[in-house]
């Protein structure tokens, strides 16, 4: 363990540990069903994490470069987590202050069963696009949008299909998302042509979505959806004081976010709004959740908002699974989840495992459509198993990048393939920081919406049945690669 001379990991060696993970990550979902990411996913990742280290030990690796790749894997994930934390608070003061049953409350009486999968994932996708973050808006209006198709008797997982497909529609073509201007940046082409680029992909996707929300709507029986509707208003009405004041807080936040303020002092400031907006509308609820009155009463109420699990009373039992939150604490599993997820990425990627796996991936991409989708499957590989969508566009990208040139394909096409693999598919995986994120914000296992987002799922395919067409794929002409370059060496 003290040499510094080491060989590089064999192909065989780097499968083992995904090998070993993927069947008991399988075993963990059948015998502990929604319940296996309450503990038995964090084992099987360690486990794994493990049995990858002790074979990068046998290549010659010394332990603290193992622990350096571990460490540096879980800051890369470090401001995931701590929008996390913020999220549970924000969602716990929404939901006191009256923010989130004003949402329900309006929501109801505007939307209807039928077209409600539909419209929920159009709002989604206009708030993303606008902010550039498909995890304030799953957090913001994703939320509301919920509890009001819960409420018109919509199945939870169909909801969050809905939600997560426009979600991460206008994450994936915002100008102000991180994936966004990252991935034309490894590919290295500029954003707006990648932006536009995309769209050849993804207005089909997201249109075919569309398409099937609206059959579902309106193949559903929805005869007794929504029959308690009134039921709900009356209990919402008599819990708290509803009004339009109570959208300022949103606007605020949606505000702060597409003039680019970043995600944590912005999700911060929604949450103090919230507290002060509880404040101010709802000191019955206030009174309810602290058991007091006054000052004292006032401040354990938000401060349990924001770190614990609250939840508000009434005669309505649907309005009470609806009205209750777990704050900061809430998030706590979700992030053991991710920390675990990236110890298990961070010796894979440190003991050269993922880059040697990538590598003989490569050989066998021969043709134009082949590599798209050794490229998509890739990047679905390193959401599966490194657990970080970033890393599942950075390093892909970085692989690739020169692959694309050499076959005279322009960057574009490898920014976009990154996008509608890396970006859409890490929301898929329970163990990814995505998809662990948004279970725990929405209250809906991953694996219950994951089969209705629709659009993450085309995204992918829509992007290798491009390749395979030879459908708009952007070539060099003669010549112009060797102008390219010799711009940048002049530069």
């Amino acid at each position: 363990m003290s040499s510094n001379i080491r060989r590089a990991p064999t192909l065989t060696e780097s499968v083992i540990p995904i090998a070993f993970l993927l069947p008991l990550l399988a075993v963990n979902v059948y015998v502990y069903d929604s319940d296996s990411t309450y503990g038995p996913n964090q084992i099987a990742l360690i486990i794994s994490a493990a049995v990858a280290a002790l074979i990068a030990l046998r290549t010659g690796i010394v332990w603290h470069s193992l622990r350096d790749g571990i460490v540096k894997s879980i800051s890369s994930a470090m401001s995931a987590m701590l929008i996390l934390l913020l999220i549970g608070s924000l969602a716990g003061t929404w939901m006191l202050s009256g923010i989130v049953p004003a949402m329900i409350y309006y929501g109801l009486q505007i939307l209807n069963p039928t077209i409600f999968l539909f419209a929920a994932c159009i709002v989604c996708a206009i708030v993303s696009v606008a902010t550039g973050s498909s995890w304030s808006t799953v957090a913001t209006v994703g939320i509301a949008l919920l509890g009001i198709g819960t409420t018109l008797g919509l199945s939870p997982g169909v909801i969050g299909g809905a939600i997560i497909s426009g979600a991460y529609f206008g994450d994936k073509m915002s100008p102000l998302s991180d994936t966004t201007n990252l991935a034309p940046a490894m590919a290295g082409t500029d954003l707006f042509t990648h932006i536009r680029y995309m769209t050849y992909t993804t207005i089909p996707s997201i249109t075919i979505s569309l398409i099937i929300f609206l059959i579902i709507g309106f193949t559903a029986d929805n005869s007794v959806a929504g029959s308690g509707t009134q039921e709900v208003l009356s209990a919402l009405d008599n819990a708290f004081n509803i009004n339009g004041l109570l959208f300022i807080v949103p606007v605020v936040v949606i505000g702060m976010i597409v003039k680019k303020v970043p995600a944590l002092p912005a999700l911060l400031a929604g949450t103090l709004l919230g507290g002060l907006f509880a404040i101010i509308f709802q000191p019955q609820a206030i009174a309810q959740v602290s058991g007091q009155s006054g000052i004292m009463g006032t401040y354990i109420a938000v401060m349990k908002a924001m770190y614990t699990d609250v939840s508000i009373t009434t005669d309505n039992e649907m309005v009470n699974g609806l009205l209750s939150t777990g704050g900061m604490a809430g998030m706590l599993n979700t992030i053991w989840l991710i920390i675990c997820a990236m110890i298990f990425g961070g010796v894979m990627e440190s003991a050269g495992m993922l880059k040697r796996i990538t590598q003989s991936i490569i050989q066998f991409a021969n043709s134009t459509g082949s590599l798209i989708a050794s490229t998509a499957f890739t990047s679905i590989f390193f959401n599966v198993t490194a657990s970080d969508q970033y890393l599942a566009i950075v390093v892909p990208g970085r692989m690739f990048s020169q692959t694309y040139r050499d076959r005279g394909l322009k960057p574009r096409v490898l920014s976009r393939t990154l996008e509608d693999s890396g970006t859409v598919t890490s929301v898929l995986i329970p163990w990814n920081t995505c998809g662990a994120t948004q279970a725990a914000v929405l209250g809906v296992a991953t694996l219950s919406y994951a089969p209705f987002a629709f659009f993450c799922i085309l995204s992918p395919i829509m992007t290798i049945l491009f390749g395979f067409l030879n459908f708009k794929i952007a070539r060099y002409q003669p010549g112009e690669l060797e102008s390219e370059e010799q711009e940048k060496v002049t530069a």
